[in-house]
């Protein structure tokens, strides 16, 4: 019992996470919200060394009814094992035209989440790069590298999931033109 409790804990913790990125900077509908994450972390583990199936599936639920509610895709980062390639729904591939690799990440070769992503999707499909309007970085994984240019830092209301550190952060465009540029 106590271990449904903590799942669906962190469940809602990661759902309320991706709620308060959206609500502080409102995302257009059809975006794509990245997610990185340590199950290792989130069970107060080292990452990488004690990956756990069940909190991956937790973390995919709860971000996956997050992106839902509000129109976006979700895109779920594997581990550096599968070079932190993403796994996102294949309708996300083809309206952005980024081009599939052939993998299927597993426990231990792409990490829990992205796991529980690639089996919890209509129609998966794995690509090697994005940008992403914003994300959660869930036990220091390194999503900067698939956010759009200018990510702008965002401090959530509880800087945890679980035992993990999270991070937050959305996108916006780039400022150009000097002195003569007028902005919104």
């Amino acid at each position: 019992m106590e271990k449904e409790l903590e799942l669906s804990n962190i469940e809602s913790q990661v759902a309320d996470a991706v709620q308060q990125v959206i609500d502080a900077h409102p995302i257009s509908k059809g975006s794509i919200f990245v997610i990185g994450c340590s199950s290792s972390e989130i069970g107060g583990g080292l990452i990488g060394h004690a990956s756990s199936e069940e909190i991956g599936k937790a973390v995919f639920s709860g971000a996956k009814k997050a992106c839902d509610k509000n129109g976006l895709y979700l895109a779920a980062q594997c581990c550096e094992h599968l070079n932190r390639a993403l796994v996102i729904e294949k309708q996300c591939a083809e309206k952005f035209s980024y081009e599939e690799v052939c993998v299927v990440p597993w426990l231990k070769g792409g990490g829990s989440f992205a796991t529980a992503a690639y089996h919890g999707f209509e129609n998966p499909a794995v690509v090697e790069h994005i940008k992403a309007a914003a994300g959660i970085d869930i036990g220091s994984t390194l999503i900067g590298m698939h956010l759009k240019d200018v990510a702008v830092p965002f401090r959530l209301k509880d800087c945890h999931i679980g035992k993990a550190y999270v991070t937050a952060a959305y996108t916006r465009p780039k400022l150009i033109g000097g002195e003569r540029a007028r902005y919104n």
